[in-house]
């Protein structure tokens, strides 16, 4: 593209114009003989030039400014962005011998944030409904459609909706009577809301590492940090792929385990041909605005139980009593969802299958855009059927994730790294006994790129990619 913006200060107006047609964005660099930045033009100057009846055939160096903004390859984004105004879009980049090596063009109406939700289905025709309704709070059949739908999606008999997917695992956790005195196994590589709801249940989490090919909680580890006060397994389908579910409900049934399956990042993703969170006790489910399908914020429980659907539904609901209202058995919580979330939740929902479509062909471009020897995505493994939540890499240790994270922001890219190791956080670290190695390697390298159910940015992000990688 570099070489489609640079004309000769001896080139005529009328070449200069077609470098400008040719390059699209409305300027040219001019440079000298020894290939020296002198000055740049766009072709409202060439417009202005010609209103002053300067003929096609002037030279352009005979009207470029003696004064004009450029900048050199080594600035940083922030002391380029300070050069652009309104006026001023686009600025050469030059190297110390002030040659032309690249353009900045700042872009605020272009960015690209790791998730956006897309809401072109049946979304307002849903929403809109419950509105007109009346039904706008925490009942409503939109609720108890998206309820037996979602749960029917994962495999399971019920589904208790809620206000997010910290309160769902919490929820699940509450409902099981884990508590005081009682162990939790957790991975290492999870967001935090994994075992803050451990705490918030007043029981004791337990750190372990995660398997090489999955990511996810490694069965060897589970079995190596059983105690007697062990009560429950927290497995976590990290970044769409689904654990290693045979070996986990072996394990639970061995010692007599309850299961908590934490699907915030999987949904829809199966081991064995079967779905995530209809393996454990609880499944729990996140719908925030990044995930595969989203109603703004909410959760949901999923079980084949129907006693711990029961007692979920009592807690969710302050603990009132089902047959005596304003009657309160247990102590409760506030956990409900909106009618509106579930009309939202709904609709998303029946476009679930095209949405894991759409995000798997941006996972193959990037497979197709970027170096395989220093770029590796998740593993497809047996048993394993993993959906793209967001497209997860590895680089390579000659990248500098930090710097390319850097420069993918100045491309207006919002790439994340992974999660940091929970057993770094001085908060968590008394919580693991022993070292994580592979969690600490994984969470060093692995970064998440931009993944959208749309496809419409998907050849702006794939020329950006390429002029970087």
């Amino acid at each position: 593209m570099i070489e489609k913006m640079i004309c000769k200060k001896k080139d005529s107006l009328i070449e200069v114009m077609k470098v400008i047609n040719e390059n699209a964005v409305g300027i040219a660099f001019v440079v000298d003989e020894q290939n020296k930045l002198c000055g740049t033009v766009t072709d409202g100057d060439i417009r202005r030039a010609l209103l002053k009846d300067i003929g096609l055939q002037e030279r352009v160096e005979n009207i470029i400014l003696k004064e004009f903004t450029y900048g050199y390859i080594s600035d940083s984004y922030e002391s380029l962005q300070k050069r652009i105004d309104h006026k001023i879009k686009i600025i050469p980049l030059i190297n110390e011998q002030m040659e032309v090596i690249n353009y900045f063009e700042y872009k605020q109406n272009v960015y690209f944030p790791v998730a956006i939700p897309n809401l072109n289905g049946n979304e307002f025709k849903y929403l809109t409904d419950a509105f007109m309704s009346t039904w706008i709070s925490s009942s409503g059949e939109y609720i108890t459609r998206f309820e037996n739908e979602f749960s029917s999606y994962s495999d399971c008999d019920y589904g208790v909706a809620c206000s997010n997917g910290t309160v769902a695992i919490h929820l699940a956790l509450i409902a099981l009577g884990i508590g005081v005195g009682d162990e939790v196994i957790v991975p290492d590589l999870t967001f935090a809301a994994t075992i803050n709801t451990v705490l918030h249940a007043n029981a004791t989490p337990v750190i372990v590492d995660v398997e090489e090919s999955s990511w996810c909680i490694n069965p060897q580890e589970i079995e190596k940090a059983i105690t007697p006060k062990t009560k429950a397994i927290m497995p976590v389908h990290i970044y769409g792929q689904s654990c290693n579910m045979d070996a986990i409900m072996k394990i639970a049934k061995k010692y007599n385990l309850k299961v908590i399956e934490d699907c915030a990042e999987a949904h829809g993703a199966m081991y064995d041909g079967k779905k995530v969170g209809s393996f454990g006790d609880i499944g729990c489910f996140s719908f925030f605005g990044n995930k595969v399908i989203t109603t703004g914020e909410g959760g949901m429980c999923v079980t084949n139980n129907p006693e711990l659907d029961e007692r979920m539904r009592v807690l969710r609901d302050h603990g009132m009593s089902k047959t005596k209202r304003y009657w309160h058995d247990v102590i409760g919580y506030n956990y409900r969802i909106t009618n509106l979330q579930a009309a939202i939740g709904l609709a998303q929902l029946e476009r679930i299958e095209e949405i894991h479509k759409n995000r798997r062909k941006y996972e193959e471009n990037y497979r197709e855009i970027l170096d395989k020897d220093k770029f590796t995505f998740q593993n497809d493994l047996e048993k394993h059927r993993r959906i793209t939540w967001l497209v997860s890499v590895l680089l390579d240790e000659s990248i500098d994730r930090k710097k390319y994270i850097a420069q993918l922001k100045e491309k207006g890219i919002d790439a994340r790294p992974f999660f940091y190791p929970l057993s770094d956080m001085e908060i968590y670290k008394k919580y693991c006994k022993n070292e994580t190695v592979v969690a600490h390697r994984l969470s060093k390298v692995g970064l998440n790129l931009p993944t959208y159910e749309s496809l419409k940015s998907i050849k702006e992000i794939k020329k950006i990619f390429m002029n970087i990688s």
